[in-house]
């Protein structure tokens, strides 16, 4: 797709007009266009788009929209509804009344362009500099910060269903990629365990039953990666991000010697902030303060609190 950048014509007039009607003390999306008007301007993400093709939407308007999705909590196609629907998304847009908006796998789209090419700091970058250009946002003066935690927008697995979950994904991502290649190494048996989400009410019931189904899980994984790294094996098949996912928590999580394979327990295992937790945000950890656990991450936030200027939060 192409760009062609198109210049801010301001709100139209039928808009401002019907929303400030509705609106007389404003809403957010009113809020900001009123304090900074129009934020971005597609020159900004022309590294993203080619010369020549189909016209792309406009990737400014994505981008706002991208930002009050994120504010708002919206899925994309919630998102692409406000679009067609909220008349104060439309003054933030400056669109008319009665614009049709985009489709939903748009924003997708945008948001894989700018990690392709690198602008995933863009948009901050342009409202951190239209708020210094406004005098919103100076150098110096009073701040405080504070630590909190953020939650993974995953489950909390215990250690039963981290690994079967993990060894599901691995063996998911290769038949997608090399269905021919997994169709020689999975067994029926391999399809009835790991074919549904490994979930604990699955699970058999019983102490030693449990512990030989989790030293089973770990069996299979091995015989996985054996397969993965075998010489005559595909060399991409290692660039996986499930398998090498396997790799790591088949690490953390088992130990294998002339006896068998174990599950590693109690100082065998590596340290909570080291542990993958999760075979969908190897970010994640799982975490505890003061009583209270979770899983997700630790952030420092520093707020700006000048009395005559706005406060600004950023980790």
């Amino acid at each position: 797709m192409s760009l062609e950048p198109r210049a801010d014509r301001g709100v139209p007039e039928v808009t401002a007009r019907v929303v400030r009607a509705a609106f007389p003390k404003g809403t957010l999306a009113v809020r900001i266009r009123e304090a900074l008007g129009p934020l971005f301007e597609d020159e900004a993400f022309a590294g993203a788009f080619a010369v020549r093709g189909r016209p792309a939407v406009s990737p400014g308007a994505l981008a706002l929209v991208s930002v009050l999705q994120y504010a708002e909590g919206l899925t994309d196609r919630q998102a692409t509804d406000q679009v067609r629907a909220r008349m104060d998304w439309k003054i933030l847009l400056g669109l008319e009344l009665d614009d049709p908006g985009f489709e939903a796998s748009v924003l997708s789209l945008f948001r894989s362009r700018l990690i392709e090419h690198k602008l995933e700091q863009t948009t901050l970058e342009l409202v951190l500099e239209r708020l210094r250009g406004l005098g919103l946002l100076k150098a110096g003066g009073r701040q405080r910060t504070d630590s909190t935690h953020v939650l993974a927008a995953v489950r909390t697995p215990n250690r039963m269903e981290f690994v079967g979950e993990t060894l599901r994904a691995a063996l998911e991502a290769l038949a997608v990629a090399a269905p021919a290649w997994l169709s020689g190494l999975v067994t029926a048996e391999w399809a009835e365990r790991y074919g549904p989400r490994v979930d604990d009410y699955r699970f058999p019931k019983g102490e030693e039953v449990r512990e030989q189904w989790s030293e089973q899980v770990g069996r299979n994984g091995f015989v996985l990666l054996e397969a993965v790294y075998a010489p005559a094996a595909p060399d991409w098949l290692r660039e996986i991000e499930a398998v090498q996912v396997l790799r790591v928590s088949w690490v953390q999580q088992y130990h294998r010697d002339e006896r068998g394979v174990r599950r590693r327990e109690g100082k065998d295992l590596p340290p909570v902030h080291h542990r993958l937790c999760s075979p969908y945000d190897t970010d994640a950890r799982y975490g505890i303060k003061r009583g209270s656990g979770w899983t997700g991450y630790k952030a420092h936030l520093t707020e700006t609190c000048e009395p005559d200027a706005p406060h600004v939060i950023q980790s």
